[in-house]
């Protein structure tokens, strides 16, 4: 039957990817059916990273995945990037994602913090942000939050409003945790046949391959890494945006997918406001995963952006 994967932590101060174990999530860590956050400061978790090595004097890129992503979704980004640019280039797994801990709590607060954790600590502030949907809006929230931390920020494909209507990740969420698959199963069917299930619910594709992405296995047993049962409970708190009355007064770019709905002319006033220096660029021909659609278009965006 399908059960949760372990999840893997890096160690503070460490350079290097997180690199997956066989032990199971720890108890503390695994629970995600509740928890009252209440009005305390949000405890930092320590987040998997992988760090690549560039120029200290630049400030370095920050790059942050969507809802059900992972650092791994920045791979070929962040390689070229630092090689087109000389910067470090940091790639994070947010909490409940890819190899970082999981946690009752999934507010932007506590995903900022965590953020506010670990940059300075790998020497890394202030650094340019940028960060993909759900990541975008960690990385808005942490510039008005922090701007100290924040040199210039790109949030791509999304904005500070809620996005409530557009979105199926609710639909996904219980697609995949629909999903049943036996015990030692090898990989290939398991995938297959998890592949078959999702289909059921999610037409698209090229979605299912993404989802699929989280399907992970550990001494025969199949699971999913990502936190499902923390993101259903609290999807209506992902899919909208803080109320703030700061503004980041820093260079932001606003990265935007031309197929995509994700950022309409209606929030350009709130976009102002929070944002004051804000520039908006859309890139043809991409869908809300605009770095997957369009990678060159992407990292050539980018790389304006810093000159």
């Amino acid at each position: 039957m399908l059960r949760w994967a372990s999840v893997c932590k890096a160690s503070r101060g460490a350079l290097s990817p997180c690199r997956p174990s066989t032990s199971r999530i720890p108890e503390a860590l695994r629970r995600s059916s509740g928890g009252d956050r209440g009005h305390a400061e949000p405890r930092p978790l320590p987040l998997s990273y992988k760090l690549l090595d560039g120029e200290a004097a630049s400030p370095a890129l920050v790059l942050l995945h969507g809802l059900f992503g992972s650092k791994t979704n920045f791979n070929f980004i962040a390689k070229s990037l630092a090689q087109q640019t000389g910067r470090r280039v940091l790639t994070v797994d947010a909490r409940n994602h890819g190899d970082s801990p999981h946690s009752p709590d999934v507010s932007y607060e506590a995903m900022s913090q965590d953020l506010q954790d670990l940059l300075p600590q790998l020497g890394l502030a202030p650094c340019v942000l940028i960060g993909h949907s759900m990541g975008g809006k960690t990385a808005m929230l942490l510039a008005l939050q922090r701007p100290e931390l924040v040199e210039r920020l790109i949030p791509v494909d999304i904005s500070p409003v809620a996005h409530t209507s557009l979105s199926h990740f609710s639909t996904y969420v219980a697609a995949m945790k629909a999903i049943d698959i036996p015990d030692e199963l090898p990989r290939s069917s398991a995938r297959k046949l998890a592949d078959e299930q999702l289909s059921q619910v999610v037409q698209n594709s090229a979605v299912r391959q993404f989802l699929l992405t989280n399907l992970v296995e550990i001494n025969g047993r199949f699971g999913w890494r990502v936190n499902l049962d923390a993101l259903a409970q609290h999807m209506d708190d992902i899919l909208t945006f803080p109320q703030r009355q700061e503004s980041y007064s820093g260079p932001t770019l606003f990265l935007i997918g031309g197929d995509s709905a994700f950022v309409q002319p209606s929030h350009h006033p709130e976009i102002k406001r929070l944002f004051p220096r804000a520039q908006m660029q859309t890139v043809p021909n991409a869908g809300h995963w605009v770095h997957a659609d369009r990678p060159q278009d992407f990292i050539a965006a980018v790389k304006g952006f810093l000159t």
